[in-house]
């Protein structure tokens, strides 16, 4: 083999050109592999795109569980009832749930309530209904002293009570007369869930919202009228879906569905005398 000029001579053959290196025996041979890079996204991406999307796992969990590292799902006995987890399966509802339950309230002939909501009850809907009849409460009502006030045009102010007033009277009621139905039912042997009884409590008010609204009419006897059917409706409501239910408790189930029909009129001449009768 001879070199020279740039020319390798090997075996009397001439070949151009530099010479390889020749792999010693501790040469590694390094082999790369082909990139993600070139691809976007990449195929191992988890994310939406690809539905499998987790969210990441905080390092410090300290204020998801409580402080003496109890979860509140562990909790048993009559402390569960102040956690918030055993009441979060009463607020799970969908939008449709609550709006079929509100049609049921305005059909009370039907008295197929108590069937369709005894597996799954709901405080959602309730809670709604009764915050929503305060604001409309104390608002129709102030407006219609405003008007009546401008048609004497006599000094008008504004009373922020009907609102501390509407709120105790809606909220109060929902709570504290299922309360009582709840222990009565008891008492006499026929006991009802009482988050069932909030339920039907709570969605048989909802008549009083597009009643509430009718009684801006500045007529008096057209306000009575309306405050009188939605009384009605949400009495029989209430009663006529408990009544197949409180019959079982003996001969005095005919006083109790009485009684709760004549507290819902009771709450419709309260709305009327309070809210919508003006003195000017």
């Amino acid at each position: 083999m001879m070199s020279g000029g740039g020319y390798t001579t090997i075996d009397n053959q001439k070949v151009s050109g530099s010479v390889p290196a020749v792999s010693g025996p501790d040469h590694v041979a390094v082999k790369f592999t082909e990139s993600n890079l070139n691809t976007f996204p990449p195929s191992e991406a988890k994310g939406k795109i690809t539905c499998v999307f987790k969210p990441p796992i905080d390092a410090d969990d300290t204020f998801s569980k409580p402080a003496d590292g109890i979860s509140e799902d562990t909790q048993t006995g009559w402390m569960r009832k102040f956690m918030v987890s055993a009441y979060k399966p009463y607020f799970d509802v969908d939008t449709s749930d609550v709006l079929d339950r509100i049609k049921e309230s305005l059909f009370p002939f039907k008295a197929s309530f108590t069937e369709t909501t005894g597996n799954n009850p709901d405080l959602y809907g309730p809670f709604w209904i009764c915050t929503t009849l305060i604001f409309i409460a104390a608002s129709i009502g102030t407006f219609v002293t405003y008007l009546a006030h401008k048609f004497q045009k006599k000094e008008w102010d504004y009373d922020i009570n009907l609102v501390t007033w509407s709120a105790g009277l809606f909220y109060g009621y929902v709570t504290f007369v299922p309360l009582g139905l709840y222990i009565i039912l008891k008492y006499f042997s026929a006991p009802l869930g009482l988050v069932q009884l909030w339920c039907l409590y709570g969605y048989s008010l909802f008549v009083f919202i597009p009643a509430l609204c009718l009684s801006v009419v500045p007529v008096e006897t057209f306000r009575w009228v309306i405050v009188g059917v939605a009384g009605l409706m949400s009495g029989c409501f209430v009663a006529l879906n408990l009544r197949s239910h409180i019959s079982s408790a003996g001969e005095r189930w005919f006083l109790i569905v009485v009684g709760i029909f004549l507290l819902q009129l009771g709450l419709a001449v309260i709305l009327k005398l309070y809210f919508f009768t003006v003195t000017v």
